[in-house]
């Protein structure tokens, strides 16, 4: 039997996924995991960090498996050579959602109209006369990355009647939902031409404040920016000038800048007064984190430590052994 260790958060899915042989060694979450002496022993590791703490010889470690996509917190060159690290997606569902959402509100605008009826004010339909709402047929949409976030959105889009463009750090051909597609030094190309901008790529050495003051003064006086990746790949000051003077119509972000401790502290999530600006619509980090989520991630982890006890390719590789 081959020995996982982990939180309890995703045991108990675990127990009723996995259809080969584990014994799974529970970790408390607010433990160093240095001070586990079970984990020496273990075939397979869930963690979303690793390497920034002393941690005992893991000989037999096969997996690293993060419980979710990002892995800023993994130093590489401390996981041991005969270790595969693996991710876990699941999330692009969700945020694609959200993004379509945004964009809807952004030209619909449901809330404002049902604050004007509840008050009796009627100028906002047909019977005041003027159209006074979008739609997103025929729209541009701009994807900062195209990986399973940016496909997702992609998706959705195409079935609204959008133009989809997307840049990436490996650009192929276009797929059936995606008009263009190119490299990132076409960024600014994109972000001229885009109505709605989602950044929805990964946070590296090499995007951290990829949308800077050169990329905003490039977007039209309408685009629209939404972030749902990281909030430092957006620069934080040339985000809140963009918005706070009207050089772009406005942004909807859900990741930021500054976060608390815990879920019931009370904390900005910038130094700058987003919260002032009736041109941004801001969300503490849910796009992607539904009631459906969880269940779908720890069905793909489950999975892949069957193909590890099977000898099988693992999915979502990040690193793969040596």
């Amino acid at each position: 039997m081959q020995r996982i260790a982990g939180t309890e958060g995703g045991a108990e899915i675990l127990r009723h996924q996995l259809t080969t042989a584990w014994e799974i060694c529970l970790l408390d979450e607010g433990d160093d995991l240095d001070r586990d002496a079970g984990l020496a022993d273990c075939d397979a590791l869930i963690a979303m960090s690793f390497g920034h703490s002393a941690l005992p010889a893991m000989p037999k470690l096969k997996l690293l498996q993060l419980p979710g996509a990002g892995y800023e917190q993994i130093e590489f060159a401390a996981v041991p050579a005969h270790c595969t690290v693996c991710n876990v997606f699941e999330h692009e569902y969700g945020m694609a959602e959200y993004v379509m959402a945004a964009m809807l509100e952004w030209q619909i605008g449901i809330r404002g109209m049902d604050a004007q009826l509840r008050q009796g004010a009627w100028r906002a339909g047909f019977v005041g006369g003027t159209p006074s709402h979008g739609e997103l047929m025929g729209k541009s949409v701009g994807l900062v990355g195209y990986g399973h976030i940016g496909r997702a959105v992609a998706t959705r889009a195409k079935a609204f009647g959008m133009q989809v463009a997307a840049v990436t750090r490996t650009p192929g051909n276009p797929d059936d939902c995606v008009d263009h597609i190119a490299g990132m030094d076409h960024l600014g190309t994109l972000c001229g031409e885009a109505d709605f901008i989602v950044v929805a790529c990964p946070l590296t050495e090499d995007t951290r404040g990829l949308i800077g003051p050169a990329e905003f003064r490039l977007m039209q006086d309408h685009a629209v920016l939404i972030n749902v990746a990281r909030g430092a790949v957006v620069d934080e000051d040339a985000l809140f000038a963009a918005c706070s003077t009207g050089t772009i119509g406005g942004a909807v972000i859900d990741v930021w800048y500054q976060y608390p401790d815990h879920a019931d502290s009370v904390q900005l999530p910038s130094r700058h007064a987003f919260h002032a600006l009736d041109n941004v619509v801001m969300t503490p980090h849910a796009s992607g984190w539904t009631r459906e989520l969880v269940a779908r991630r720890w069905a793909v982890i489950a999975d892949n430590l069957d193909r590890l006890a099977k000898g099988e390719p693992l999915r979502n590789v990040v690193q793969a052994s040596e």
